[in-house]
């Protein structure tokens, strides 16, 4: 075992065959369309209007929850700048809230030309942006390229998978669907690099805007422990829609090396199978690991946690794990919205290899093992939670690393980018946050404020300086001249 905080395992290169559309597919069922000529009724609208065709709640899968994050965030920072208003790609039939205005039924080749119809026809549409993944338009490619090539007003297109190496029919079909739009959103550089050397798509059309993470307010993790019943244990999790890929056996398989050492962990698989996983194999997978929970005898340290987690209580779970578990055995995935969220709550992690991981964690916060190698997943996890200071390292450079790719920054570089597609027609007005004095508050102390903090808890033994109490000083001074609360003065 390396002594050093990475341990960057060698893996075999898996050639990757084939793209496998199902985690996206959904039943081809009839759906009753909300009518497209609802976005018509924006006439009278003074700011433009940005169109998101994407899945969305209460839809689930990971774009659907990336593109709420999303909006969310540009609708709190540029409320002043545009409007935007959904377009939910379905294949099956949900009750979407009032925000989503219209749904583009991914089956039908006449939905295309309608939404396509409506964008061109209404004037505040200032742009388009279209969250892509292949499996959302299967057998529908050539419509959807034609769809892409009949708009007229600015697209941008956010791809969440690229591939390395991809045939010539599916370079084509990428490189299509690039030309007929102005420009391309990537998570990743490596996303970036093989567009560019791969499918020969010019580097300056593609803008990489890296996943977003959320601004966790952490809370205590020995109450939370107690909160959810696992007070006194060492807890390993893993979260997302549940399908093979996510290769759980691999962690199943690694447990009783772990246990051996650390008889009081506990294993969380939170997450339910994803819909399209049940609707063509039903509960298959989570069948056999709980077949191979039984036959290793792990019934006391594993919990299955069959549900879709609303975000406070997911947040809640990532911030009482002790190591987080990304055992994905895609070595082509491009990027990972459960790892986003995990990095968003402080977890350490240890992960195989996959382009997100090594790009955004660097050396001094990542614990890599090789695709489906049990011994190496046991031996770093028994290192891990055994070192508790190794593990708050990793955390605090995970999160140090992490900042910049809050879903507020995210919200100010896709608004830039819009504004430039949009020929200057979009300006930005940012809307500043409200003042919040919690955190100043709960540095200070009778004697002062107090130098630093972990993570959000303020540390004594730290001390006290004079410029940062100078600086909170005229801070405080100023917010009461604006606001005239008297809490400011004491």
């Amino acid at each position: 075992m390396k002594s050093e905080t990475t341990l960057n395992y060698s893996n075999d290169i898996v050639q990757y065959t084939e793209l496998l559309n199902l985690e996206y597919m959904l039943p081809q069922t009839p759906i009753i369309n909300k009518s497209i000529q609802i976005l018509s009724a924006a006439k009278g609208n003074s700011k433009p209007e940005i169109l998101c065709i994407t899945s969305y709640p209460p839809r689930e899968c990971g774009i659907a929850t990336y593109s709420q994050d999303l909006i969310k965030s540009l609708r709190s920072k540029f409320e002043d700048s545009f409007s935007f208003s959904i377009c939910a790609v379905d294949n099956g039939v949900y009750s979407y809230p009032g925000e989503v205005k219209c749904v583009l039924n991914a089956s039908d080749p006449n939905s295309y030309s309608e939404l396509a119809n409506s964008i061109n026809s209404n004037p505040s549409v200032g742009a388009v942006m279209i969250q892509h993944e292949f499996g959302f338009f299967h057998n529908q490619e050539k419509i959807f390229l034609q769809f892409l090539h009949s708009i007229t007003k600015p697209i941008v297109i956010v791809f969440h998978t690229v591939l390395p190496q991809p045939n010539e029919e599916f370079k084509m079909n990428v490189r299509d669907i690039a030309s007929a739009c102005g420009s391309i959103i990537v998570m990743t550089n490596n996303s970036a690099q093989l567009l560019a050397n791969d499918y020969g798509i010019p580097r300056q059309k593609v803008t990489v805007i890296h996943h977003g993470t959320h601004l966790v307010q952490h809370l205590d993790k020995d109450s939370l422990k107690e909160k959810y019943g696992l007070k006194g244990k060492k807890v390993l999790s893993t979260f997302g829609l549940l399908s093979s890929g996510k290769s759980i056996e691999t962690t199943l398989d690694s447990l009783p090396a772990i246990i051996k050492t650390n008889p009081d962990v506990a294993f969380l698989v939170i997450g339910k199978t994803h819909p399209s996983v049940v609707m063509h194999e039903g509960e298959q997978y989570r069948e056999s690991l709980e077949k191979k929970v039984k036959e290793l005898k792990l019934q006391a340290h594993v919990y299955f946690i069959n549900k879709y987690l609303p975000l406070p209580m997911l947040l809640e779970y990532l911030q009482l794990t002790d190591i987080y578990l990304f055992t994905s055995k895609d070595p082509n995935q491009a990027v990972s919205g459960t790892f986003s969220y995990a990095i968003s709550c402080g977890c350490p992690i240890i992960s195989t290899p996959i382009p997100h991981a090594k790009e955004i964690l660097g050396n001094d916060s990542r614990v890599f093992f090789d695709f489906g190698n049990t011994k190496q997943l046991s031996e770093a996890v028994n290192r891990l939670l055994y070192d508790e200071q190794l593990r708050v390292n990793i955390s605090l450079n995970g999160l140090h690393r992490m900042a910049s790719t809050a879903w507020e920054n995210a919200a100010i570089a896709h608004a830039t980018l819009f504004e430039k597609v949009s020929d200057n027609k979009i300006s930005l007005q940012y809307s500043l946050p409200g003042y919040n004095l919690d955190h100043i508050k709960k540095m200070t102390s009778d004697f002062g404020m107090i130098q630093f903090s972990k993570i959000n808890q303020p540390d004594p033994s730290s001390g006290y300086t004079l410029d940062d109490n100078a600086r909170a000083m005229i801070a405080l001074c100023r917010h009461y001249e604006l606001t005239k609360d008297k809490t400011d003065l004491k």
